[in-house]
């Protein structure tokens, strides 16, 4: 599995084009995982991606120089939050779930963050079992459930919020 790590490294703004192609395949493909509608997003003018790029660190995955899979960190807004980093949109394509490479995605995002933060949140859909059981694998607690945090359609989906505390 270590050899997979490579393939892994930060997104630089001129790929802003490469992140938004696979940020919304990730929603429309699994759309009940995440906050952020492909509706919205798609309306987003094309520079919103190279902000992002410049403003967080996004890492991406990448298989025979194609983007596979990423994941954001973002800072806490805020200055009584700014020891806490955000984890979001991490994502792999279904072909290549199940290979290392979103546990390498979140290895990434956490050596980042160590040094810079005290620690890393993230809401994960309560049901998401396998992302759930990822997050903890690396160390992330649950310490809270919103209840209906996400509506899709006319359903309701909990959302689990975990932290891993750095050292």
């Amino acid at each position: 599995m270590e050899a997979l790590l490579e393939p892994v490294r930060r997104l630089l703004p001129k790929e802003a084009a490469a992140c938004r192609a696979i940020r919304l395949e990730a929603l429309a493909t699994n759309p009940e995982a995440f906050a952020m509608t492909l509706e919205k997003l798609s309306a987003d003018p094309d520079g919103h991606f190279f902000d992002t790029l410049e403003q967080a660190t996004v890492f991406g995955a990448f298989l025979a120089e194609e983007l596979v899979g990423m994941a954001g960190l973002s800072d806490e807004p805020g200055t009584r939050e700014a020891h806490k980093g955000i984890l979001w949109g991490l994502y792999v394509r279904p072909g290549n779930r199940r290979t290392g490479l979103g546990r390498a995605l979140l290895r990434a995002a956490l050596a980042h963050a160590r040094g810079q933060f005290e620690q890393v949140v993230l809401h994960v859909v309560s049901d998401n079992d396998p992302a759930r059981l990822l997050y903890e694998s690396e160390g992330f607690e649950a310490y809270g459930l919103e209840r209906r945090a996400l509506k899709h359609g006319s359903g309701y989906q909990d959302g689990l919020l975990m932290v891993r505390f750095l050292e």
